[in-house]
């Protein structure tokens, strides 16, 4: 499932987040690729842990704790450390890979399934030509170029990539989630049917119909969750 998560940072965040980039200390992409992803990464990220990155991290890490759409979506059981990368000049792109399937936490030793992959736009989508987002699904390639403060989650399993950027820069944070439920299809369903639940409530208020569908939708969930 590709979704985008309008919003997902306030405009104080976004703001908070843009200001830590001032003289940021931009190293090699390809330091935190793997073996395949390395012959095809050209781009910058932050280092793990300098202030820029650390601020932003925690600025994304509170929005997506609080933001309903994403947590309908995503059924997050672990988040692997978000990261902050940008495309531009000598370093404009990251051609068609799929992400480690698991990633490692030096800091704790917790390691991590990446069901689950997400980008949150950080900079606006006049600031640069190029730097798409092109993810492989069923239907074919699906490109992503989304405002500031926005997001968007698609499955781990997806060859994707970024096209080049030919003006400006394209920055954006982005992080891997183990979901509670493995399954993109149960993920999707199980997100179609809250969705569906919270369209019924509106319109017709908490009447025995949706009680029994919540009901359902709590019984599926605990027959699929890994908690």
């Amino acid at each position: 499932m590709l979704l985008q998560i309008p919003e997902l940072l306030t405009a104080a965040e976004l703001r908070l987040a843009r200001e830590s980039l001032v003289d940021a200390p931009w190293a090699d992409g390809r330091d935190s690729a793997g073996p395949q992803a390395a012959t095809v990464k050209n781009n910058q990220q932050l280092p793990h842990d300098c202030e820029a990155a650390q601020r932003i991290r925690q600025i994304v890490l509170g929005a997506v704790e609080r933001h309903p759409l994403f947590l309908s979506a995503a059924l997050p059981k672990k988040i692997f450390t978000p990261r902050v990368n940008r495309y531009g000049g000598d370093t404009p792109y990251y051609g068609g890979h799929v992400d480690n399937a698991i990633r490692f936490r030096a800091d704790t030793g917790e390691r991590v399934r990446t069901d689950v992959s997400c980008t949150v736009f950080l900079a606006e989508p006049d600031d640069y030509d190029g730097g798409e987002l092109l993810v492989q699904d069923t239907y074919g390639a699906r490109g992503v170029k989304l405002p500031a403060g926005h997001a968007v989650i698609y499955p781990g399993t997806s060859v994707h990539e970024v096209t080049p950027v030919t003006r400006g820069h394209r920055i954006a944070c982005f992080f891997w989630i183990e979901s509670m439920i493995r399954s993109d299809e149960q993920r999707r369903l199980l997100f179609d049917l809250d969705m569906a639940l919270m369209r019924l409530r509106t319109q017709h208020g908490e009447t025995a119909e949706a009680v029994a569908l919540t009901g359902t939708y709590h019984n599926l969930l605990r027959m699929w969750a890994d908690t």
